[in-house]
């Protein structure tokens, strides 16, 4: 049976005992119902992971102590910033959840002109949240131990003015003249830039050539913005990344 991991932010060091956050108490507690005994894994999102053991179960807290530092990373080697236009409710989650999966080191939320998508205020920052919890859990289904970076969601204007990191940058467009495999290997980090559901509008796309992206095609059918950026991440790891 595979070990449960589990999100634990705070400071982690063999022998030490610590207390469960409340979203993994209640994911080892309350959903797998793990007992005292039961070996987990914790993870502290900056890349150390722990072996540990409950020893302490209890209607509103667990503690965990800890046994054993564990080797190993499974990050790419490649460095992949997702600049995403937002899309609806659970596409996005989609989204998240998969590009973690896929190894990205950050993900940079756009508020495209054509998302169709308004948030601000309280909601924003639920929304935040929300998101947060999606990449945590994540990183503990597939065995990551650094967080990817969430960023304060922008517009693309407000983005290509001058948050783009150095390096290549790509941006998804189905009537590109070009494929990933008419393109040489990035030399640095790779930036991958996926429109919303209607698309990047025409002011978007131009600010985006004018600072160095190459618009990309990855086949002759238009694919929705949940499966666009997971399908490039995916051709992105298979000739450059460590599915190669």
């Amino acid at each position: 049976m595979r070990i449960p991991r589990f999100y634990l932010p705070s400071p982690l060091a063999v022998g030490a005992t610590v207390p469960l956050g409340d979203s993994a108490f209640n994911h080892a507690v309350r959903v797998l119902r793990l007992k005292p005994g039961a070996a987990v894994i914790l993870f502290d999102g900056a890349g150390a992971a722990f072996a540990a053991t409950l020893v302490d179960v209890g209607k509103r807290a667990a503690w965990a102590r800890v046994t054993e530092a564990l080797p190993g990373e499974v990050e790419p080697p490649l460095r992949i910033v997702l600049a995403q236009g937002i899309s609806r409710g659970e596409k996005m989650d989609y989204t998240l959840q998969k590009a973690v999966e896929l190894g990205v080191a950050a993900i940079q939320p756009l508020f495209a002109g054509r998302g169709g998508v308004g948030l601000a205020g309280e909601r924003l920052a639920r929304k935040l949240q929300h998101w947060r919890g999606i990449i945590i859990g994540a990183c503990e289904q597939c065995g990551r131990n650094r967080l990817p970076e969430l960023r304060e969601p922008l517009t693309p204007v407000e983005w290509l003015a001058g948050s783009v990191e150095p390096g290549m940058r790509l941006s998804l467009d189905p009537s590109a003249g070009e494929s990933l495999r008419d393109l040489e290997p990035p030399k640095g980090a790779l930036t991958l830039l996926v429109g919303p559901e209607g698309g990047l509008d025409p002011t978007e796309i131009a600010r985006a050539r004018a600072v160095g992206f190459t618009g990309v095609r990855l086949g002759p059918r238009v694919l929705r913005t949940e499966t666009a950026g997971v399908a490039a991440l995916g051709a992105v790891q298979a000739l450059w990344g460590d599915w190669s």
